[in-house]
């Protein structure tokens, strides 16, 4: 028998077959080009990740590193350089494991402004092997002032019905709290002895650290006791630096040899100076220890001080540009503050005899309460608010009674009506501004100015508590 084989059409398989195999292999690379593609672009991604979470860190190290050289040197803003070395200071960044640099990290340091703590801290980070991709963090730190209290006393405090505390309070003594607050109420005592001066029997009487005639009133939630002491003799600001930092660039004014000096803010950044020659008489009035006072402390005659000797007139002082202002003598403080200031009474060495009182005859306020006015007053002594002082009364400023009390003698004849305070007040010994009898100020409205935790008036004392963290931010 006769075979014929078809070989036109087992050429024709072939062909096809071969025509399959291609167009499967080309759809295969094409696929596989995709996956290829899409996988080093992921690898790309990843890698781009691992870098900026490197940088992250890197930039992270950058703000731990000087975080910790501001809390071993407070005032190095020049990382070590002289204060004439601006930035960038740069870091290299060592793998602890390997001992290898693996990345560095740039700094910038902005220092405070004058009259803040806060110091701004911005770190990039990189790699050596990615320096390209970089990751930024500014932070800013501060130190809080001591005048982030609404009251802070070093002895017993008495916050009556017609108070209203906005802003914390702290006793290291006892505290009688009748008022209303929004805040923390804090004393360092289980238990004190409460003076008669504060409504209890004579002598005294043991009472909670902090407590109210009301029983149980609104205020309790926000009661803590005991809590840790504040250190008092932390509020005693480097007088001596005030007082060389007044002379070289500030306002000195040494003893008027007369009856002290009348200050006078005024609204266009000026301050109208006097030298008070004779004072206002009025009734006796009694301290918070119930001693007798006698003497007078409203001003009555002033000449005024010229504040540009090198021009005819009487002429009123500019604000000094580091805001200091040291008097060796009694300081009556009022008017309309525009800038920032602080105003110290001070004699040194320390005498109880002769300490300077700082009195408040009038009105003391600022332009605007948006952290742009700030004033401080500290008293060597004493912070008063005078006989003649108006029925109702405002006071913007942050004040220290560094030896004795803040607060109004009791003058048993008047009765005022409404004391504002905005700012903070600071009191060494017990003090007041309204007494069972009716002297004084019978509403009483204290609000705290938030401003003056991180930019508190010049030189003003601040927290041992050294820098917080303040502001986080990345890129």
């Amino acid at each position: 028998m006769l075979i014929i084989k078809n070989y036109k059409t087992t050429s024709s398989q072939k062909g096809s077959t071969l025509i399959y195999t291609v167009i499967v292999i080309f759809i295969f690379s094409m696929v596989m080009l995709a996956v290829l593609s899409y996988a080093n672009a992921q690898l790309r991604v990843v890698r781009s990740t691992i870098s900026r979470e490197q940088a992250f860190h890197i930039a992270e190290a950058g703000v731990n590193y000087y975080q910790w050289r501001l809390a071993h040197f407070s005032s190095d803003y020049w990382d070590g350089n002289a204060s004439t070395t601006p930035g960038p200071y740069v870091h290299d960044y060592i793998d602890k494991d390997t001992n290898q640099k693996v990345g560095e990290y740039s700094l910038q340091i902005t220092p405070p402004t004058l009259g803040s703590t806060m110091v701004t801290i911005r770190s990039t980070g990189y790699t050596t092997q990615n320096p390209k991709t970089k990751r930024t963090l500014t932070v800013r730190y501060g130190v809080p002032s001591l005048a982030k209290y609404a009251f802070l006393t070093n002895g017993d405090l008495y916050i009556g019905s017609g108070s209203s505390v906005t802003g914390e309070t702290h006793a290291n003594g006892g505290i009688r709290f009748e008022g209303t607050t929004n805040a923390p109420v804090k004393s360092s005592r289980s238990t004190y002895n409460c003076q008669p001066v504060h409504g209890c029997n004579n002598p005294y009487q043991v009472k909670n650290g902090i407590w109210s005639s009301q029983g149980n009133p609104p205020s309790q939630s926000f009661w803590q006791y005991p809590v840790p002491n504040v250190d008092f003799s932390s509020i005693t600001s480097n007088l001596a630096t005030i007082k060389s930092g007044a002379q070289s660039a500030g306002i000195y004014l040494p003893p008027s040899n007369a009856q002290g000096y009348s200050l006078v803010f005024n609204s266009n950044g000026t301050i109208s100076i006097y030298r008070v020659t004779s004072l206002r008489s009025h009734v006796t009035g009694y301290d918070f220890n119930g001693n007798a006072h006698n003497e007078d402390i409203d001003y009555n005659n002033r000449t005024k001080l010229d504040g540009n000797a090198s021009l005819p007139g009487t002429q009123d002082y500019n604000m000094p540009s580091n805001g200091l202002i040291y008097i060796e003598d009694d300081a009556w403080v009022q008017g309309t503050v525009r800038g920032r200031a602080l105003v110290a009474a001070a004699v040194l060495p320390y005498s109880a005899a002769s300490a300077p009182n700082i009195f408040i005859p009038n009105n003391l306020v600022y332009s605007a309460k948006d952290g742009t006015d700030v004033l401080g007053l500290i008293g060597q002594q004493n912070v008063l608010i005078t006989y003649y002082a108006p029925d109702d009364l405002e006071i913007n400023a942050a004040m220290i009674a560094q030896n004795g009390s803040y607060g109004r003698w009791n003058f048993s004849d008047t009765s005022k009506d409404d004391l504002t305070v905005y700012g903070s007040v600071s009191t060494f010994a017990v003090g007041g501004t309204y007494w069972s009898n009716g002297s004084g100020y019978p509403t009483r409205f204290t609000t705290y100015d938030s401003n003056l935790l991180y930019a508190p008036p010049p030189s003003f004392p601040v927290s041992a508590e050294g820098f917080q963290q303040i502001s986080w931010g990345s890129d």
